[in-house]
C-alpha cells in the first residue's frame, strides 16, 4: 500500500479511483482518470512549501541509499567494519561502478519496515560509522578512487555508548581529513541531511541536493523545542531554518540541485535513480578535467568561503 502525505489526498482519491475503475474494467475511464492524475500530481508539486519538502524528504517510501546502489552501482562489492570496534549498519561502503567509471560509494541507510530500522538503527550511525567511512575514503584515496558520498539521516546517534566511543570526535575526525582527502569526491543529499550526522560524510568537491530534500543544524522540531518550547511551531521552524535544496543553493553552501521525477522520488524511483547517476557522471566527468592540486585549493577556498568572520 502506498503512503499518502497530507497534501496528497487528492492523488489519494485519484489513484483510488482508478484502481476501482480498472477491477470493473472500464478502460475508458482509467484513460480519463489518469490524465486528471497527471495534472493533479504536476499542480501539487508545483509550488511546495518549506514544510511539505520536508515531508517529502522524510517520506517512507523515498529511496533510500541502498535503492540507488542497486539501480545505478554495477559489479558492486560490500567494504565492512571500522577495523577498532565493529561494522555499523547504518553506514554502508561500496566499492562499484556507475556508467563504467570505478568509484567507492559511502552512504547513510536508514532501513525499510521495522526489522531493517531496528538493524540500521534509524539511518543514525555511530561513531564506528562514521570511522568506517573514513577508512573507506582514506582507502579510495590510495588506489586513487573518486569517492561518491549519499547522505540520509536525522542525526548522528545521540546514545550513551556512542558518546562514550566518541561521537564527536569521530565527526571532528572525518571533517578535518575529508578536507584534505587527495582524492575526487562528490556529496549528495538523498534525503534529510540532519546536522553533523549528515557533515560527517558531507565534505565534497560537488555537493549536491535532490529537490525535495533537506539540509539543516538540527531538525525543525528540535529547533520549535529550543526556541519555542512548542512542538506546534515545527511549520514555522521549518520556513525559517532555510533548509530546502533551493534556499541554499540560493545561499551559496551547496552546488547543485538535482531535479526530481515530476511526481517525487517515491512516486518514481527509476527516474531518481537514472538523475543521481547522471549527476555523478557529470559532476566527475568535471573533477576529472581538474588535477588533484587543483581540486584541493579549490576544495579550501569553498570550505574557507562559507559563513563570514572578522579577524
Amino acid at each position: 500500500m502506498a503512503s499518502y502525505l497530507d497534501f496528497e489526498k487528492n492523488i489519494k482519491q485519484l489513484d483510488e479511483d482508478i484502481a476501482n475503475a480498472q477491477i470493473k474494467g472500464d478502460e475508458a475511464a482509467v484513460a480519463i482518470l489518469n490524465k486528471n492524475l497527471e495534472k493533479e500530481i504536476a499542480k501539487t508539486y508545483k509550488n511546495l512549501d518549506e514544510y511539505q519538502r520536508l515531508a517529502l524528504a522524510r517520506h517512507p517510501d523515498r529511496p533510500y541509499a541502498l535503492d540507488y546502489v542497486r539501480a545505478i552501482l554495477s559489479d558492486a562489492k560490500e567494504i565492512h567494519g571500522d577495523r577498532a570496534y565493529r561494522d555499523d549498519p547504518s553506514i554502508v561502503c561500496y566499492l562499484g561502478y556507475v556508467a563504467g567509471k570505478k568509484v567507492v560509494l559511502i552512504a547513510e541507510q536508514k532501513g525499510r519496515g521495522t526489522k531493517y530500522k531496528i538493524m540500521r538503527n534509524f539511518g543514525m550511525p555511530h561513531p564506528e560509522g562514521y570511522r568506517k567511512a573514513l577508512r573507506v575514503a582514506k582507502l579510495a584515496e590510495k588506489f586513487e578512487l573518486p569517492v561518491v558520498f549519499l547522505i540520509d539521516t536525522p542525526g548522528a546517534y545521540p546514545g550513551i555508548g556512542a558518546e562514550e566511543r566518541g561521537q564527536s570526535e569521530a565527526i571532528a575526525r572525518n571533517l578535518f581529513e575529508l578536507s584534505a582527502l587527495k582524492t575526487r569526491t562528490i556529496a549528495i543529499v538523498i534525503g534529510e541531511g540532519g546536522s553533523g550526522g549528515a557533515l560527517a560524510i558531507g565534505v565534497a568537491d560537488k555537493f549536491a541536493m535532490m529537490k525535495n530534500s533537506v539540509f539543516s543544524v538540527i531538525s525543525p522540531e528540535g529547533c520549535a523545542a529550543i526556541l519555542w518550547s512548542d512542538p506546534a511551531k515545527t511549520q514555522a521552524a521549518t520556513g525559517a531554518m532555510k533548509i530546502t535544496a533551493d534556499e541554499l543553493k540560493a545561499l551559496g553552501l551547496i552546488d547543485d540541485v538535482i531535479e526530481e521525477p515530476v511526481m517525487g522520488a517515491h512516486r518514481d524511483k527509476d527516474g531518481a535513480a537514472k538523475a543521481v547517476g547522471a549527476y555523478i557522471v557529470k559532476a566527475l566527468n568535471e573533477l576529472e578535467a581538474m588535477s588533484l592540486e587543483e581540486i584541493s585549493e579549490k576544495r579550501t577556498q569553498k570550505i574557507l568561503s562559507v559563513g563570514s568572520y572578522d579577524e
